[in-house]
């Protein structure tokens, strides 16, 4: 994906085999656990494009979530806290060669980011 394309929508929820039950019978969504991220199932759309994960609720974390790819989150917050935003969640690890972050906008949205190498060949 490229630079500002969505790449996924979390979803909070508070009991995954319910939310799994629910979402697939809704809109016929594909949900998946996968080894090391048990409590975040992931769920794909029929379109095998869209996409993203049943993440646990809590107290900072209660309504749907999209997150936007970008080339760097570092200089992604720069531009977001130089404009007036707030990071909310700094850069984290995913994988080895993935990462994320959240920030909140100016209307108090929460956006996630991701970033990722997808050429590991140099690694």
């Amino acid at each position: 994906m490229a630079h500002g394309d969505i790449t996924h929508v979390d979803i909070p929820v508070t009991d995954h085999q319910r939310a799994t039950e629910f979402y697939g019978s809704v809109f016929g969504w594909k949900i998946e656990t996968y080894p090391g991220f048990e409590d975040y199932p992931m769920w794909r759309a029929p379109n095998e494009v869209s996409g993203g994960g049943l993440a646990p609720r809590s107290a900072d974390f209660t309504q749907p979530r999209s997150t936007v790819e970008v080339d760097s989150i570092d200089e992604t917050l720069a531009t977001v806290t130089a404009l007036g935003g707030t990071v909310i969640a700094p850069r984290s690890p995913i994988t080895e060669t993935s990462w994320w972050a959240v920030f909140r906008d100016l209307d108090g949205n929460e956006i996630g980011l991701y970033e990722a190498v997808t050429d590991t060949s140099a690694t």
